[in-house]
């Protein structure tokens, strides 16, 4: 795409998708009491219409990437993108259960592949460096924006009608269509060379299927249960049947070589933890507010209003910060706000003080998403060839999706360990693994401080990778 105005209007439009697939993450959530209310569904069936979403998002990210990199970023977004739409239409009318997670599932398939074909469209289209920081500030904070606003969306909705929370996104994804079959550009048909690696696309997607599925169902079926342990067993055999057909492979469709990128690495482990940590807390927080302070769906999604508009505001300028700081300082900076936000909310108690706890714990926790989501996506783009960043981009969404699964798992977990009644003590014990998390998150952002580029040939400039 070569006029500058154009440019920005393809972004313009990726925002848009991007925001929708954040928005879908988190907006369901305050929805869930309505929809077992109206559906007649048990506890256990309702967490699967957010899992559902979960298991089609986070198991089939690396195959959408690497499809998009093979058959054309842009036809692969245009496709998706219908299926979503259509997808979210369905699960706004259906009246069954099954129908409804049957959609949520489809719907997140779709998000699989339009968010990396999305990614990867912007940067194969701007100019690594300032330009391309840029947009992919923009970018990363509307997804930032999306996740952090969706649950001040339900809020308001679900006093509407739930099916509402459903049925907002179906006509910006037909906006956005249309508006992507005139504005992406048609010359970015370029794609990778090799064909289809079947066998590495079945293990990968069965393996972070399975790991997702199992990590939902551990809290029920009990982690040194038989099943989870045999599910687990069974995770580990399929990625490791997968490495080895990768390496056999002539044109594998996750070049195990792109591992050797250290900022690549950490920007997923980055990833992971910030994901996991906050979708973890989210619910803690939402167990805290509703359920034993007893406060009404709106009043929870407006707590989280001040971290979704510090997001919205700063995330824009991430771009700029970059340039001038470089990312590893603002993720360190990042993972030490999210823990200093976890942190905060360990004073928590039955009468908590907005101003001196609930708001500015998440200030610190929209601080923390601005300066690390872009940053992180730009430490896992930059340096890798054009015929792979979609491959880039979905392995670091599959981080961020499998994380928050994972986490998400181990807080219900400890919140369950000492039976069904909620308790302070429990919920801070599972803010403590947040906690942990981003600590750890802090560590791992502070080696890339140690990491000096190697001084390469004039000619070759443009390819240095940094590695581990």
């Amino acid at each position: 795409m070569s006029s500058h105005s154009s440019r920005w209007g393809a972004l313009a439009v990726l925002c848009a998708v991007i925001f929708l697939d954040a928005l879908d993450v988190s907006m369901v959530g305050v929805a869930l009491p309505a929809i077992q209310h109206d559906l007649g569904l048990s506890t256990s069936s309702l967490q699967w219409v957010v899992s559902g979403y979960v298991l089609g998002y986070g198991g089939l990210l690396l195959l959408g990437g690497r499809t998009a990199d093979l058959l054309g970023r842009r036809r692969v977004f245009l496709v998706a993108l219908g299926v979503f739409a259509v997808a979210s239409l369905l699960g706004g009318l259906v009246d069954d259960g099954a129908l409804l997670i049957a959609a949520r599932f489809i719907k997140g398939v779709g998000a699989a592949f339009t968010a990396p074909a999305a990614l990867s469209i912007i940067t194969t289209t701007f100019p690594e460096g300032p330009e391309r920081n840029k947009a992919l500030s923009i970018f990363t904070a509307c997804g930032a924006s999306g996740y952090s606003l969706g649950l001040v969306l339900s809020g308001l909705l679900t006093e509407i009608g739930w099916r509402w929370t459903l049925l907002m996104p179906v006509p910006v994804a037909i906006i956005a269509l249309v508006a992507a079959l005139r504005v992406l550009p048609r010359g970015e048909e370029e794609r990778a060379e090799g064909g289809h690696d079947l066998i590495g696309a079945v293990l990968i997607t069965a393996s972070m299927l399975l790991l997702v599925f199992t990590v939902v169902q551990a809290p029920e079926a009990g982690w040194t249960s038989l099943r989870t342990i045999g599910s687990l067993v069974a995770v580990a055999a399929l990625l490791g049947l997968f490495v080895f057909a990768e390496l056999r492979m002539r044109h594998p469709l996750v070049r195990l070589g792109i591992l050797r990128s250290g900022s690549l690495v950490r920007a997923n482990l980055g990833l992971l933890i910030l994901m996991g940590s906050y979708v973890a807390f989210q619910f803690v927080a939402m167990q805290y507010f509703q359920n034993l302070l007893g406060w009404s769906a709106l009043g929870t999604a407006l707590a989280f209003l001040p971290a979704g508009v510090l997001v919205a505001i700063t995330s824009t300028k991430m771009g700029d910060f970059a340039d001038r700081f470089g990312t590893t300082k603002l993720t360190i900076i990042g993972a030490a706000a999210l823990a200093g936000g976890y942190a905060m909310f360990l004073g928590i108690d039955e009468h908590p003080s907005l101003g001196g706890l609930v708001i500015p714990g998440m200030l610190l926790l929209g601080i923390a998403f601005a300066l690390s989501f872009a940053p992180l996506n730009i430490q896992a783009t930059n340096g890798v060839d054009d015929d792979e960043q979609g491959l880039a981009s979905g392995l670091l969404n599959t981080s961020g999706q499998v994380g928050g699964a994972i986490v998400l798992a181990v807080v219900s977990a400890v919140l369950t360990s000492n039976g069904t009644t909620l308790s302070i003590e429990s919920l801070r014990s599972a803010i403590v693994v947040s906690l942990v998390l981003a600590l750890v998150g802090v560590a791992i952002s502070a080696t890339g401080l140690r990491v000096r580029k190697p001084v390469a040939a004039p000619q070759e400039e443009a390819k240095v990778y940094e590695t581990v």
